[in-house]
């Protein structure tokens, strides 16, 4: 399957979770693979999931694939959706109050 966004959206979202939801990174990263990370960005995606870097708490770093919780997606809009939906999810798990989407 072709990567379905253009590498200019995948550095948008890139950029945009890195800068405005760097603590969100931190919790899908803690809910889903490795609940000792103390840091996390997202360095990837595709129609299959999202791809973070993180740190634990011995100082180790890793890379990760979490798969889009709908499965596999195409358009630019679902990204959103999906992020959030991973976001949800991560609260759930972790006894985390959501904050509201806008």
């Amino acid at each position: 399957m072709p990567h379905p966004f253009s590498p200019d959206v995948v550095a948008a979202i890139l950029r945009h979770m890195n800068d405005d939801h760097r603590d969100d990174n931190l919790l899908i990263v803690r809910a889903f693979v490795d609940g000792t990370a103390v840091s996390a960005e997202m360095v990837d995606l595709d129609g299959d999931g999202g791809e973070w870097r993180f740190t634990t708490g011995t100082g180790s770093t890793a890379d990760t694939t979490i798969p889009w919780p709908a499965g596999p997606i195409a358009e630019r809009m679902a990204v959103r959706r999906e992020i959030v939906a991973l976001y949800d999810e991560s609260c759930r798990r972790l006894d985390v109050e959501p904050r509201p989407h806008n």
